[in-house]
């Protein structure tokens, strides 16, 4: 068992006073709801990339732009990604976007949920302007969820974060690929607690944050109550050249459903991470999260403090199973 940690990790991030940011009162067309937010920047403005489910229950992406990355959100007036028939596996849409920014590359790749008739999996988009895209495809088989790219590749390799279903189990992976195409080197990452908060299944939030510490990485973690799952985020850091080395772990969760918006909705007590921004003049970290599966929450904390809170999390059990 890890030490006792003492510090009220739920104190580091603070709401967005005006949340939920964006809504499907919002939407340019109609929508059942919106949620579940990629974020990057582009031309001196945030994107968000966001899920929109349609009134039939199928998901696609649909992009929202902002020059404060809070308020005075421009919403495209159509869908900006949506399934294609030459993708059979877009067969009931697309949902979850991740985004990362190759330098290597110089474009932006995009990892999504591509929902086929075999189940969820992970597929790669990559875009330099977010108005044109090149679909990749399929990176990995079904049932898998969760993914993001590495911003840079580790001894010619790339990594991806990922999170598959194998026997009923729902641990955070990490996979190696020379080309985006053949993947392999599997290994868990981040599994689940028995007990703890994150008992029942983790996932990836954002993308992974380079820091001089190592990689941040956020995540959310489901326990099951006998009221429904409660999903809630928790922090981690991934050593820097050996991304597959889990260095620190939080004990506590840092954020959870509390507000109504968070609590009520198509699917209850969700706050699920999935973009993040880091401001280098403010030192401000945005986390974009979706809030019940039905709108967009913002959560803000100095990201100094975020990484100091990590260094007092413990060493990972080698056996937390």
């Amino acid at each position: 068992m890890a030490r006792p940690n003492h510090y009220r990790a739920s104190d580091l991030f603070q709401r967005y006073d005006g949340n939920p940011i964006l809504t499907p009162a919002q939407w340019p067309y109609p929508v059942n709801a919106v949620f579940n937010p990629a974020a990057a920047r582009l031309g001196g403005e945030t994107l968000l990339l966001c899920r929109v489910e349609d009134l039939r229950g199928f998901s696609h992406l649909t992009l929202a732009r902002s020059r404060d990355g809070r308020t005075g959100w421009r919403i495209d007036p159509q869908p900006t990604l949506e399934s294609s028939p030459e993708y059979r596996e877009e067969h009931w849409g697309l949902e979850d976007p991740r985004i990362t920014w190759l330098e290597e590359e110089g474009h932006f790749a995009v990892t999504y949920v591509s929902f086929s008739r075999g189940g969820p999996l992970v597929s790669l988009i990559t875009t330099r302007d977010f108005q044109s895209f090149e679909r990749v495809g399929p990176l990995l088989p079904p049932e898998d969820k969760d993914a993001a790219l590495f911003p840079r590749r580790f001894k010619g390799r790339y990594a991806l974060i990922h999170r598959p279903i194998i026997r009923g189990e729902a641990h955070v992976w990490i996979s190696f690929s020379p080309d985006l195409k053949h993947w392999g080197d599997h290994r868990i990452l981040i599994p689940v607690r028995p007990g703890w908060w994150d008992c029942h299944r983790v996932g990836l939030g954002p993308q992974p944050i380079e820091t001089p510490e190592g990689w941040l990485i956020l995540y959310h973690g489901v326990r099951l109550t006998a009221s429904g799952s409660v999903y809630r985020i928790g922090l981690a850091l991934l050593d820097l050249e050996e991304p597959w080395r889990l260095v620190r772990r939080s004990d506590q969760w840092v954020f959870g459903p509390r507000e109504p918006y968070e609590r009520i909705g198509d699917v209850s007590d969700v706050t699920f991470p999935s973009g993040a921004l880091v401001d280098p003049a403010t030192d401000e970290l945005r986390v974009y999260y979706g809030a019940a599966d039905t709108s967009v929450g913002l959560a803000t904390a100095p990201f100094r403090e975020v990484r100091a809170y990590l260094q007092t999390c413990p060493a990972p059990d080698p056996d937390p199973c």
